[in-house]
């Protein structure tokens, strides 16, 4: 018989089902992975543990009733109260989608009355930008601290924006929620806040 003529080896069917058979498994695992569980509720190696002393400049020429806004720092968030700290940046699309729930935590009477604080974390931004921002939308923190290089939010534990931690009394974070707020995560946060536990 010559080479011309011979009959190649026949392959099993099954061999070509396998690496589908792997897709498949590997698929299930993600998927399993992704849809189960609120994924706003990330596991942070931070809760419990006092948040982390950074140091943010304030964000350049935001004025409230017309003064400059400040920054915060550790000490401020281990006043005694709570604080709300949000992390956003004007090129976020869902900070703009959880903004008007930040809007209406700031005018309930616990941020109003000072017994909880709501901060401002802002991320990787332009000043210029985040002012437009804040003056499109309104201004809802008392403080906004400035994370230019985004240095200060890797020792925070940040993934991405946005992100809102609460803050305990004695300055330890109590809880991380990851992506935008809706009305009843800010409801939850701001009830679990003037609680202070």
């Amino acid at each position: 018989m010559s080479e011309a003529t011979a009959t190649p080896a026949r392959r099993s069917p099954w061999l070509y089902a396998i690496p589908l058979l792997v897709f498949a498994a590997l698929a299930a695992v993600f998927a399993k992975g992704l849809f189960s569980g609120d994924a706003s509720k990330v596991p942070s190696a931070l809760i419990g543990k006092p948040a982390p002393a950074v140091t943010l400049a304030p964000l350049e020429g935001l004025l409230r009733d017309g003064q400059p806004v400040p920054s915060f720092s550790m000490a401020d968030l281990a006043k005694g109260r709570a604080t709300i700290v949000n992390v956003f940046a004007s090129w976020c699309a869902p900070c703009r989608v959880e903004h008007p729930f930040l809007v209406a935590m700031a005018e309930s009477p616990a941020v109003k009355q000072g017994k909880v604080a709501l901060v401002g974390f802002n991320y990787k931004d332009e000043a210029e930008n985040a002012r437009r921002f804040l003056g499109a939308l309104g201004n809802p923190y008392s403080a906004v601290g400035v994370d230019r290089a985004g240095r200060a939010a890797i020792d925070w534990g940040v993934y991405g924006v946005p992100e809102t931690f609460l803050i305990g009394p004695d300055g330890r974070i109590l809880e991380k929620h990851v992506g935008p707020l809706d009305g009843a995560a800010a409801s939850r946060m701001l009830a679990r806040a003037q609680k202070g536990s």
